[in-house]
């Protein structure tokens, strides 16, 4: 079985004022257009996990665009450890490592992400999926991860964010994120419950996403 050391984020605010440059600079390069429609905003106290759905490379950089760009929070993001030895750099704009392949090494990282909210306006980022998967508007599939920290947090909004790239109207690709509302739910239902319930509502949210980035385009904002 793999096994690794946890790697815990270790942010460095310089590095996130050079890297924020860099990365608005490669979607502005990349794609013709990031556009979102947004349901919800952090208050000014709020604690927040998002969810997303896991179908491209981009998904690596697009919470650390969500956070500087839109939400301003004190953002950490849940990643496998095996991309966090290549790419080191993750840790230092609040990245933290899971090793998926080992159960009480996925157990030290939700605990992670857990203490992680004791920090104020602190938000997280996770893909519950995983791994990369074909995108689908489909209802997902889930791992455990997401439902038992939100069990663990009460007091912290859970928001589904769908990611949805096409070419459908250029030969230069367009991405669209949408930003759920907050969810309604009991945080003492069963996790499998629970988990059921996220993936419900991502599904919902892709599907309205595909129909809206092609029939509504222009109910979305600019982002980049």
């Amino acid at each position: 079985m793999y096994r690794s050391e946890f790697i815990p984020a270790k942010e460095s605010r310089w590095f996130i004022a050079i890297f924020d440059f860099y990365v608005r600079l490669l979607f502005r390069r990349r794609f013709k257009r990031v556009s979102i429609s947004q349901h919800y905003r952090p208050e000014k106290k709020s604690k927040t996990i998002y969810y997303l759905n896991h179908s491209s490379w981009w998904d690596g950089l697009i919470p650390f665009l969500l956070n500087q760009k839109v939400f301003r929070q004190n953002a950490r993001a849940m990643m496998e450890d095996k991309q966090m030895r290549q790419h080191s750099f993750f840790k230092k704009i609040g990245a933290f490592s899971v090793n998926l392949e080992n159960p009480r090494a996925v157990i030290k990282s939700l605990r992670y992400a857990v203490e992680s909210f004791e920090r104020p306006e602190s938000s997280l980022f996770i893909y519950p999926e995983g791994e990369i998967v074909p995108f689908s508007s489909e209802k997902p599939s889930f791992k455990k991860g997401v439902a038992w920290i939100a069990q663990k947090c009460p007091e912290v909004d859970v928001v589904p964010i769908g990611i949805y790239i096409h070419t459908a109207k250029a030969d230069k690709p367009e991405l669209f994120i949408m930003v759920g509302e907050k969810l309604q739910f009991d945080s003492t239902s069963e996790g499998t419950e629970l988990n059921i319930f996220f993936e419900e509502k991502l599904g919902d949210l892709l599907k309205n996403l595909v129909k809206e980035s092609h029939s509504k385009s222009n109910s979305f904002s600019r982002l980049i």
